[in-house]
């Protein structure tokens, strides 16, 4: 191992093997090399400890997908800056066709193409091709490909510049744990729209209650990967970081940490209620205290505090965005939301069947430590290639496998077989419904041709959804944050099939997804609909992702008893025998 005075934080280093993943498909590399770096970047943006901790102690090769040649580059990049595989690889491949596989539904094979067939080197480029009418005319183009290239171009202009929730929040609690270890400092907390769990942010907000403020907001400003502080004063600072995250820090005297942290929380509209309240009241709400007629104030250290001042029972983060929030606490119908701890079973996850990195005794084995009692083994079926998807008859040479560890692990978890079959651009799925019948669980999923008109995608899910041995619909909508916009299906036709057919909607944790959406996990919820939240998970650490599945299910004000994973193992395993 070199020395290490370059330091890299996870995610940066995960996207430079994407990268690396990405030019090697254009350029034709063979997929099990793609495949490999695409492992290595999940599993060091899922790794729970800083890779320059790992590194420092030799231990690269035991982090999951990292084998002895990707360690190297990670010793390269971390002891020189440079990765010299990269560097040519970029002369090799313009670095510029990557920003063209952010285009929906534009492959490496079309990026290589345009490439090779119209000079075409970046996203400008293209679009000009496309406005020219060149793009047609090439082998497997079309005018109706052409436009749903334009129109893919279009969608990414619509992009934010907001962070997805699974890179923020650990970020944060980070930062949490740096602040309140500093000597004075009586609480922190996050705040905006990080608090209320929504699955993109802006700035990580957070609050410190502190009677001196120089103490944090040294610790603030002095973090190692502060690269510029863009204002600083007295109770208020902002900062930007390395990875391209920007976070501001308030601080606060402790007996007026309630009313500020409410108030930083959110949302506008939430808060523009409360204050009407207030008001009906004799009151002023501010981020400092409740000013009463005569002048004097009503201060609040807690949160509490203020919503009991207000007459209410403290609403959750997650449900503060004026969507009848405040009315159901009026009327004491605030629904019990469900928590990590009513999660019984994982029934969405994958081994190294196909594109998982661990064997299903390993998988059963990190679920059982999670607390877990049941595990749904569902790999991929075949025609999703590039995830290494099953024959019909590899279905049935893994039901082998998991009967013999189950055997082996008894009554301390019960696994099934079940399969994420591919909901075919005709609508059919991927298995005859033979091969479906002797699964335990059938979970169905949209992953390619999401770009079809509103209709088409739209009655294609809904075939799927009549198939009677389909149990569950996987992230619905297909959509990966920040890059790919989900199919545009008509939710409300697609949640009346889902109530007419008994059929459960996921809410896919893992936080490129948050699929289904909160607003229609709330609608489903409405409509009696039941869903379920699973990780997805392909690695181990993949299923510690559950909790941002479980706030996306309480932004839509889902409780316990809606969710199947939160049966017990003989309730939800008769559910599944009565669907057949």
């Amino acid at each position: 191992m070199s020395a290490n005075p370059h330091r890299y934080t996870n995610s940066q280093l995960a996207d430079i093997f994407t990268r690396i993943a990405d030019l090697l498909e254009i350029k034709g590399e063979v997929i099990y090399k793609i495949l490999a770096y695409r492992k290595a970047a999940d599993s060091l943006n899922s790794l729970d400890r800083d890779v320059n901790d790992v590194y420092r102690e030799g231990n690269l090769t035991e982090i999951p997908g990292v084998g002895k040649a990707i360690a190297e580059k990670i010793d390269e990049l971390l002891s020189t800056g440079r990765l010299e595989f990269l560097e040519k690889l970029e002369a090799e491949v313009p670095p510029g066709l990557v920003e063209v596989l952010q285009v929906p539904d534009l492959g490496p094979k079309k990026a290589a193409l345009f490439w090779k067939q119209l000079g075409i080197t970046n996203l400008a480029e293209l679009e000009a091709a496309g406005r020219a009418g060149k793009l047609r005319s090439l082998p497997g183009m079309g005018e109706k490909s052409e436009a749903r290239i334009l129109a893919g171009i279009e969608a990414l202009s619509r992009r934010s510049d907001r962070t997805p929730l699974g890179k923020a929040w650990p970020f944060a609690q980070s930062l949490l744990d740096l602040l309140r270890g500093v000597p004075g400092v009586k609480a922190v907390e996050v705040a905006g729209s990080l608090r209320r769990m929504r699955a993109t942010v802006g700035d990580i907000d957070l609050l410190a209650a502190a009677s001196d403020s120089k103490a944090v907001m040294q610790a603030f400003v002095g973090h190692p990967d502060v690269i510029r502080v863009s204002g600083q004063g007295e109770t208020k600072a902002s900062v930007e970081f390395s990875h391209n995250l920007r976070a501001q820090l308030w601080v606060h005297p402790p007996e007026r940490f309630g009313t500020a942290l409410q108030y930083a929380t959110g949302s506008k509209d939430h808060n523009v209620r409360l204050r009407e309240l207030a008001l009906k009241r004799g009151l002023s709400l501010s981020d400092q205290a409740f000013l009463k007629t005569d002048g004097s104030e009503l201060l609040c250290a807690s949160e509490e505090q203020v919503y009991a001042t207000l007459g209410l029972p403290w609403i959750p983060p997650e449900l503060r965005e004026d969507r009848g929030e405040v009315q159901a606490a009026l009327a004491g119908e605030l629904p019990e939301l469900i928590t990590r701890g009513d999660i019984n079973a994982e029934l969405h996850s994958h081994s190294t069947w196909s594109d998982g990195t661990l064997s299903i005794r390993q998988m059963a084995e990190a679920a059982r430590a999670r607390g877990l009692k049941v595990l749904a083994i569902t790999d991929h079926s075949a025609s999703l290639g590039v995830a290494g998807g099953l024959s019909v008859d590899e279905i049935k040479a893994q039901r082998k496998e998991i009967d013999a560890v189950q055997a082996e692990l008894a009554d301390t978890i019960r696994l099934l077989q079940g399969c994420e079959v591919e909901i075919r651009a005709d609508g059919s799925l991927d298995f005859p419904d033979q091969a479906l019948s002797e699964l335990d669980l059938v979970i169905a999923a949209l992953h390619v041709s999401l770009r079809q008109p509103r209709s088409q995608v739209t009655e294609r899910m809904i075939k799927a959804i009549r198939n009677p041995h389909v149990d569950i619909i996987a992230h619905p909508t297909g959509r990966l944050i920040p890059n790919r916009e989900g199919a545009d299906l008509d939710m409300e036709a697609v949640l009346g099939a889902a109530m007419e057919h008994g059929v459960a909607l996921e809410i896919n944790a893992h936080p490129s997804r948050l699929d289904l959406e909160d607003i229609y996990a709330r609608r489903a919820w409405q409509m009696g609909i039941r869903l379920c939240v699973n990780t997805d998970a392909h690695s181990a650490s993949d299923l510690d992702m559950l909790p941002f599945g479980v706030a996306t299910a309480r932004r839509g004000w889902v409780q316990a008893r809606d969710m199947l994973n939160t049966w017990q193992p003989e309730i939800l395993l008769e559910w599944l025998r009565a669907r057949g």
